[in-house]
């Protein structure tokens, strides 16, 4: 295999390091140089048919579509709950909850962020909860950073099991649904061992970072409590991955953590005995908690979310048979200019119809509320908003899912090397990967699954582009297929700390722009102690499996 080749086959990775992270250029410029890079590689160097890289391509904007459908509603559902005044509401709720920061911290970035997560995806957690603990007096950057940590084992079922149903359904186009699925599973039964401790280490690096006494021992004294909000989100995404699929472990877990969380803070269970607080905090009158009364303004807040998460469930749900009448109302292409290649999208039975719907709702109940011209505007505003927000998302995803498909379907190419031709890009790396790392796998794949979510920004993508290679890799070595998907899949989720376009997003939002390499530098180690303990896992479930 020529060094050449082997280097074109890397250029859909390699351009994106190149342009993203050295030289910063934003995604929307970045992606689509990468996607022209690619593209030229492909037709010049792999001798790949124009109607074959169309078609590649046009498959590749269905797909980005639906995952903008998804944005879109994600988005103009949270405009529009800040234009009725449920997200003031939400927060007043977070705030009379406890005064312990550390509790704060865990509640909000790790439950809270988890069922943002699952509802959205996308970066949203780390762009809600970031300004929402900044508004509750946190210092910025551990406001950003927190979040950042936290939005990682939500990950794999976010944005309503993106990352798996449209991940690794279309990096490995070859697997039945009935075994993504189970790699689901096996993914969240492994995490369970791993994500329990991430509040906990939440915990003690904000009292390290940000502590009067830069001490961890006071974040690890939360450790009942932390454990408690760790498990109480990994066994339950587990179960939920087990008996309803991957569409809502994110949602139900963080749900299920929320639940438990205002039980054993109103009855005191596994507390603290004094509150954690930072060194400009205002003294507690008396050093008392505040009372926990239930709040009629802050229920109806959560409303919509609960609507959102009642209908994801039923939709999803086969007895209900709203299921295969959603997925009926479809557009299929049909076979791509006379290739294998073809491409659908259901609407209807996406997300993000329903958190359009949901959004509708709040917008003709807010207005008949408070029928001023003023308050139609500002909902008409959110609308708008949230249009004009997704032009940059849409040039980076109409470029960048392209270029995924490019990479996928390379394999129809006039390249041979000893008159054998040469396989999908994919495929070519993972056998010079296969041959270079041999059984120590294990700690590789989800090393390369966090690539993947830095580089393209999302785990989605690094599913994408990257499962076909995990196949390959296991099936060369006689290693479980899906214990190394499953490690892809959490690898992916460990990235998500440190991508760039979640770094840079959450940033902005709490006027941090500019300290992007700082916030790495915060959340490059929790990254690196994650992927190196999903290999290790992945090791041993590897031999037991």
């Amino acid at each position: 295999m020529t060094a050449l080749i082997v280097l074109s086959a890397l250029t859909p990775v390699l351009s994106v390091i190149f342009l993203l992270v050295i030289l910063r250029l934003p995604a929307s410029r970045a992606m689509p140089l990468s996607f022209a890079l690619t593209a030229a590689i492909c037709f010049f160097m792999w001798g790949i048919a124009l109607p074959y890289m169309a078609a590649a391509i046009i498959e590749g904007l269905v797909i980005a579509l639906s995952i903008l459908w998804i944005v879109f509603g994600a988005i103009v559902l949270l405009n529009v709950l800040k234009a009725a005044g449920a997200i003031a509401h939400i927060k007043q709720g977070f705030t009379a909850l406890s005064p312990d920061r550390r509790i704060q911290t865990v509640v909000i970035a790790w439950l809270f962020g988890a069922f943002l997560e699952g509802a959205s995806g996308f970066g949203t957690p780390a762009a809600i909860a970031a300004p929402l603990l900044l508004s509750l007096g946190f210092p910025a950057l551990a406001a950003v950073v927190m979040p950042l940590i936290a939005d990682s084992a939500p990950v794999s079922f976010g944005a309503v099991g993106t990352p798996v149903l449209v991940g690794l359904a279309q990096g490995a186009p070859s697997l039945e649904d009935a075994h993504i699925r189970a790699i689901a599973t096996h993914a969240a039964a492994m995490d369970i061992l791993i994500a329990t401790f991430i509040p906990l280490l939440l915990c003690a690096m904000l009292t390290r970072f940000w502590g009067h006494n830069k001490s961890f021992r006071e974040g690890l004294a939360l450790w009942p409590f932390a454990l408690a909000m760790g498990l109480s989100f990994t066994l339950t995404a587990w179960l939920v991955a087990k008996f309803l699929g991957p569409e809502f472990p994110s949602i139900l877990g963080g749900l299920a953590g929320l639940l438990v969380a205002l039980v054993l803070i109103k009855k005191h269970w596994l507390m603290p005995t004094t509150h954690w607080r930072f060194a400009n905090d205002d003294p507690l009158p008396n050093n008392a908690p505040p009372t926990n009364r239930p709040n009629t303004a802050i229920i109806y807040a959560w409303l919509p979310y609960l609507i959102v998460a009642a209908l994801l469930i039923l939709t999803r749900l086969e007895f209900t048979g709203l299921k295969p009448l959603l997925q009926g109302l479809s557009w299929r292409t049909g076979m791509l200019l006379n290739t294998p290649i073809e491409a659908a999208f259901a609407p209807l039975y996406s997300p993000g119809a329903i958190f359009v719907v949901v959004a509708c709702g709040v917008s003709l109940i807010s207005v008949a509320l408070t029928p001023t011209t003023a308050h139609r505007q500002l909902c008409k505003s959110a609308w708008l908003n949230a249009l004009k927000t997704l032009l940059p998302t849409a040039i980076a995803l109409g470029t960048s899912v392209p270029m995924v498909r490019l990479f996928i379907y390379s394999d129809v190419n006039t390249l041979t090397i000893n008159a054998v031709p040469v396989p999908a890009m994919p495929l070519l790396l993972a056998e010079q990967a296969a041959a270079i790392f041999t059984h120590n796998w294990p700690f590789i794949a989800p090393l390369i699954g966090a690539l993947g979510s830095f580089i393209a920004g999302s785990a989605t993508f690094s599913n994408m582009m990257f499962s076909s290679l995990q196949v390959a890799v296991a099936q060369d070595l006689s290693l479980p297929v899906t214990t190394m998907l499953g490690l892809q899949l959490l690898g992916s989720n460990a990235g998500n700390m440190i991508c760039v376009a979640n770094v840079v997003a959450a940033a902005s939002v709490v006027k941090l722009s500019g300290h992007e390499g700082q916030i790495i530098r915060y959340t490059v180690g929790p990254m690196a102690l994650y992927v190196f303990a999903i290999g290790t896992v992945g090791f041993i479930f590897g031999l037991l499996f």
